[in-house]
């Protein structure tokens, strides 16, 4: 790609992380390469299963999920900025190789608000991003900064949602 840009999925609707992975495996049937990634997300959702199967996408995963942050002891909090801070580590590492074409970085601006990965670095990380990089994240109300930084910026907006009726998240589906 001569020109990689960057994309944020936001807003309170559901389908942030399913445009993301929508877009991953196009980039993959393309034959581009993909490193996707999650943070504060369950690792056992169907989408990793088969994102796990397509030889030109990457995941990193977990090995362990933690639930919401902000109902999480100061315990475990500490222990979640660490783990995510490794995982970040490993984003930057992987992207050095220049081996991938297409960075997803699932639920960015939950990270960056809590966070859980440094804000200076990862604005500069995306400020000096290998120029044939694209890059999507996704997520909950994104800072204004990385509003500037976007070349695109979606926001799925709630209008109407089955968890108001007291229907919960359903596997193959939500999740």
């Amino acid at each position: 790609m001569e020109q990689g840009l960057i994309h944020i999925y936001c807003g309170d609707g559901k389908g942030k992380t399913s445009a993301a992975i929508g877009l991953a495996v196009r980039a993959a049937g393309s034959g581009l390469k993909v490193l996707f990634t999650r943070f504060l997300k369950n690792e056992s959702s169907g989408e990793l299963a088969i994102l796990d199967d397509i030889s030109q996408i990457k995941v990193l995963h977990l090995e362990k999920s933690y639930g919401f942050f902000k109902n999480l002891s100061e315990e475990k909090k500490q222990e979640v900025r660490e783990t995510y801070l490794q995982l970040w580590r490993a984003i930057e590492l992987e992207i050095l190789t220049g081996r991938y074409d297409v960075l997803v970085i699932d639920e960015f601006m939950a990270a960056y608000r809590y966070d859980l990965i440094p804000k200076e670095e990862a604005i500069e990380f995306l400020e000096k991003k290998p120029k044939e990089l694209e890059i999507v994240l996704t997520g909950r109300n994104p800072d204004e900064k990385l509003i500037e930084l976007a070349d695109y910026v979606s926001e799925i907006k709630k209008v109407k949602h089955p968890f108001d009726q007291g229907i919960y998240a359903r596997k193959g589906i939500e999740y």
